[in-house]
Order: C-alpha cells, then sequence, then structure tokens
C-alpha cells in the first residue's frame, strides 16, 4: 500500500465551531427549500423513495435534513482503492495526505508558453514518468491530457484510462462525459485494478445525466466515488467565499444523499475546485487567494464536521504560461495551505497553466515540491534520542563539533530532505559544473526514469480484453452517430 504522507498535528482551522455549524444549517436550508436538479428519471424516483419531495416537471428533489445527515453518517471515514499491484493500494481518509497528477488540454513547452497535441508515444511516455515519480499516488480522469494525437474526443477517456493501466500500476479516477463510465468500468475491471468513480455536478444546483448514469455505473460495480462541483465565484455560484461554500456544499451534499441511496457505505471522497472568477477579464482567477481560503474552510467542514474524505484541486492549474516563479509560488502557496488545512489528496504535478497544458518535465520538479509539503505535515520526532541532551552536554561549549558524531550521520537523512532537482551546489561549483537550473537537473532525471525505470505489464489476456472493449466502445458510439 502507498503510504502517502500522516499528518501529526491537528489541521489548521479557520472557522470557529459555531461558524462551521452555521454554514452546515444554511447548507441544509438550501437543500431543503431550493433543492437540486437531477437530469434523471431513474435518479429522482430513487431519491423520492428515500424520502425527497420531489418536482418531477422541473426535475428537481429537495432533500429533508434528516436524509442528508444520515447520507453523511453513512459514509466511511476512510476507505480502501485496489490496485492491480497491492503495492499502489490507497487507504483514503484520516490524516493521510495522497498527491494526484494533475492533467491539461495539451503538452505545454514550458519555457516558450507554445502548446500543442501529444502524440500518443507522448502520453504514454508522460504516464510512465508519473508512475516513477515518488509523490504521485493516482491519476485523474483526464491525465495526462485532454487530446491525444489521432484520437477522437469520444473515444480520448476510455483510451486514455487504457494507456495508464498500461503504463502505470496506480490508482486512476473515472470520468463521466458521454457514456465514457461504461466503457472505463469495464477496462478496469478487465485490469483487475478498482476505478474511483466520479460525479460531477453542472453549478448551481445541477446534476446532468451523464453525471447520474457514471454514479449508477460506478458504484453499482462496488468502486467508491468522488464528488465535485467546480463552482465559479460570482459566475455560477456567490463571489464571497462563505456563499460560494454553501453552494458548493449543497451541491456535494446531494450527490453524498444519491449515491448512499443507491448503495448505502460506498466510500465518497469530496473535491474543492470552486474558483474565483477574475472580475477584470472574466477569466477564471487560478491558484488565487479565494480558492486557498475556500479550500480551507471546505476541508474544515468536511474534516472535523462530515468525517468524509476531501480532495482539493485549487493548486493543480497554475495561471503562469512557463515553468517560472510565478508558477512556484502559485501552486506552493495553495497546496500548502490544503495540506494544513486538512486535505487527504492533493491535485498538483504538471500542470502548466489554467487547464489548457500539461508537461512532465514540470510534473518531476512538482514531485520536490509536493514530497517538502507532505514532510511539512509530518513534522518531526521528539524523544530522548532526537533532543539529543546528552550529546549536548557531552559536545559542550566551543571548540565541540556535533560533525564527527554517530547522531549526526544517523538523524540528517531522517530530518531533512534533499530535492532530487534543485541545484543545491555553491556557486563556484555551479559555475564550474555548466550552471544548471532546476529545469536542466529535472531533464537529467527524466533521461534517468526513462532509461531505468520499469513497469508491471498487464497480461497478454487482460491487454487483448481492453482491445475487444475499445472496439465494442467504437462500435457505440459510430452507431450513436459520434464517429
Amino acid at each position: 500500500m502507498r503510504k502517502g504522507f500522516t499528518r501529526n498535528f491537528e489541521p489548521l482551522r479557520i472557522l470557529s465551531d459555531a461558524q462551521v455549524e452555521t454554514i452546515h444549517r444554511r447548507t441544509l436550508e438550501v437543500l431543503a427549500e431550493t433543492g437540486c436538479k437531477f437530469e434523471s428519471e431513474k435518479a429522482l424516483n430513487l431519491l423520492k423513495k428515500n424520502g425527497c419531495r420531489i418536482d418531477f416537471e422541473q426535475r428537481i428533489a429537495y432533500f429533508p435534513p434528516d436524509l442528508v445527515e444520515n447520507s453523511i453518517a453513512m459514509c466511511p471515514g476512510s476507505f480502501l482503492v485496489r490496485s492491480r499491484e497491492p503495492k499502489d493500494n490507497l487507504l483514503i481518509g484520516a490524516n493521510t495526505l495522497y498527491f494526484m497528477s494533475s492533467l491539461g488540454a495539451r503538452l505545454s513547452d514550458i519555457e516558450t508558453g507554445e502548446v500543442r497535441v501529444p502524440t500518443m508515444e507522448e502520453n504514454n511516455r508522460a504516464v510512465f514518468i508519473s508512475d516513477a515519480l515518488e509523490s504521485i499516488d493516482l491519476y485523474s480522469g483526464y491525465t495526462p491530457y485532454f487530446e491525444i494525437e489521432g484520437v477522437e474526443p469520444v473515444m480520448l477517456c476510455s483510451t486514455s484510462l487504457a494507456m495508464r493501466l498500461r503504463n502505470s500500476t496506480k490508482i486512476t479516477r473515472g470520468t463521466q462525459p458521454t457514456d465514457t463510465f461504461i466503457w472505463e468500468t469495464q477496462i478496469a475491471q478487465a485490469a483487475g485494478q478498482e476505478l474511483i468513480g466520479n460525479m460531477e455536478a453542472a453549478a448551481p444546483l445541477s446534476y446532468p445525466e451523464d453525471a447520474i448514469n457514471a454514479a449508477f455505473t460506478y458504484v453499482e460495480a462496488g468502486f467508491s466515488m468522488y464528488i465535485a462541483a467546480g463552482s465559479v465565484m460570482g459566475g455560477t455560484a456567490p463571489v464571497t467565499i462563505a456563499g460560494s461554500t454553501i453552494s458548493n456544499n449543497a451541491e456535494l451534499l446531494a450527490s453524498v444523499a444519491f449515491i448512499q441511496c443507491i448503495r448505502p457505505g460506498t466510500g465518497i471522497i469530496a473535491n474543492d475546485f470552486v474558483t474565483p472568477m477574475n472580475m477584470e477579464s472574466g477569466d477564471l482567477f487560478f491558484c488565487s487567494l479565494g480558492a486557498s481560503l475556500h479550500q480551507m474552510a471546505f476541508n474544515q467542514m468536511w474534516h472535523d464536521l462530515y468525517k468524509i474524505p476531501t480532495n482539493n484541486t485549487g493548486a493543480a492549474f497554475p495561471y503562469a504560461k512557463k515553468a517560472d516563479y510565478q508558477s512556484a509560488y502559485e501552486k506552493t502557496h495553495i497546496a500548502m495551505a490544503s495540506a494544513l488545512s486538512g486535505a487527504n489528496m492533493i491535485v498538483f504535478h504538471g500542470g502548466v497553466t489554467a487547464e489548457l497544458s500539461y508537461n512532465p518535465l514540470l510534473a518531476i520538479v512538482d514531485d520536490d515540491i509536493a514530497i517538502t509539503i507532505g514532510k511539512t505535515i509530518e513534522g518531526f520526532e521528539i524523544s530522548e534520542d532526537t533532543m539529543a541532551v546528552d550529546l549536548i552536554k557531552e559536545v559542550g561549549p566551543v571548540p565541540g563539533t556535533f560533525l564527527n558524531k554517530s547522531h549526526t550521520r544517523e538523524w540528517w537523512k531522517k530530518e531533512y530532505f534533499m530535492p532530487k532537482s534543485a541545484d543545491r551546489l555553491s556557486y563556484p561549483q555551479w559555475k564550474n559544473s555548466g550552471k544548471k537550473g532546476v529545469l536542466d537537473k529535472a531533464r537529467e532525471r527524466m533521461e534517468y526514469i526513462l532509461a531505468t525505470h520499469q513497469v508491471k505489464p498487464l497480461s497478454d489476456s487482460a491487454d487483448r480484453e481492453i482491445e475487444k472493449i475499445l472496439a465494442s466502445a467504437r462500435k457505440y458510439y459510430r452507431v450513436k452517430g459520434l464517429l
């Protein structure tokens, strides 16, 4: 099982107990009085059977508070997701933090900012590199690219999943558009691996038919679920952090209740990706302070009150167009705030700008940042050995030294983290060894990974079965006129 990072101190809390209770109570008020739209008669009938008042004409379900709170109580505080390789199993929840790879529509040149559609070879190489990175524990459903040269849009998600399973043994998340969940479920089962299913709202307060059908398919297959809303503050949610927290809560708690109606006890991880609108341009304000504060409040609500694991996506997509200082500070400040406030998962590695591009070289640099963040929340050990009082007495004042002591040799590697891609040379050494920067060292590490890393391949029978499933998917979409 993957270790991830264990938070060894209480999460940072930015809300008082009274504020937490107020936000929860007003969320229940929205669900009971305004309700949530479900674009599926099957879903509405299920919710009616479980106590919701239904307006079938408007397709709105009104949730009684007791149904919502009972559904929250049904969710496990932690749950296991099984890989085809047990070493990559995940135990999601409690005080464990995992990192998820980010994604982008196209491949970015991180020095020029130019983007292009990647080839299949480049897609597969990016997955392979991510498999080798210590701090990437799992993949998003669209990782690494939204587009692949020669792959039709309707076949992208299922094809991308097949490539991830062929080039990595790490857990991956499913998707929901255009019935792709049918094929993704079958592909994962053929590979002998569990997916984390996916149900995403269409803010404000609505679930489209694809999302609902995906939830039915994934939950009935026995998979745990990832729920998300993705509101825009000032667009599809109130502009204020408090207001958007309530609307986002309402959307996600509606899906919690719905999923528990399908199969009580289903494991759920709730995602926060609420982003302010840049009112100067109308664009999304990625990696902003508003998103960071929203995620901190979200983590406190879901970690402390609901006891449901959380994922944060705010650090996945910087505004910066290159791998530069702006990219580093945008991603790091929001990821660190997420980790300190109790997130169980953070989407982080490789996203270059907005959701437009990805580069595996940046994922290698981000590996160092993620490990730094993870080791921060692990803190440090307080024991007789680490306090070293006897050693302090032994060494005494100047000219005493700790450099030649066995205690120093034993503990420096335990307590220090040495980044793999950072420049750590003295100035003369740096000047005399080619003046290499972080991207130069990341390139060297990438070449080493490509030359030495190995992934356990799928069995021949599993690979053949996946090809049959992809062929069935193509036939399905051809009949629908989508190919």
